[in-house]
């Protein structure tokens, strides 16, 4: 007998939710990489974010601006990428999502 299926929208407690809109206004910032301009900038979801399972994205409430070039270094592990830039990535997107005029799309995984 099977055991019973997990909720994938359910991981300690906090829905994974996405929003288009908070997507694109994350998207309308320059790279969080002091004094880099590239474009284009993508919206960089931090992997190692509460709500992230595997082989799942985290929610759209833990992201941040990167420029591509950035996003894909970022891939090449997170806590590097934050030593090497001097970055906060979780701080970065705590304030990505408290700024965001989309916010209530999205469920609060800080509390």
């Amino acid at each position: 007998m099977l055991p019973q299926r997990v909720d994938r929208r359910d991981i300690r407690g906090k829905a994974k939710l996405r929003s288009d809109a908070h997507r694109k206004w994350v998207r309308g910032h320059y790279c969080c990489v002091r004094g880099c301009y590239e474009m284009p900038i993508d919206c960089a979801h931090i992997n190692r974010a509460s709500t992230r399972g595997v082989g799942m994205k985290a929610s759209d409430a833990f992201c941040v601006s990167l420029c591509h070039q950035h996003h894909m270094e970022s891939h090449q592990g997170e806590k590097t990428f934050e030593r090497k830039h001097k970055l906060d990535l979780m701080k970065l997107a705590r304030e990505f999502y408290e700024r965001s005029p989309h916010k209530m799309k999205l469920d609060n995984p800080y509390l």
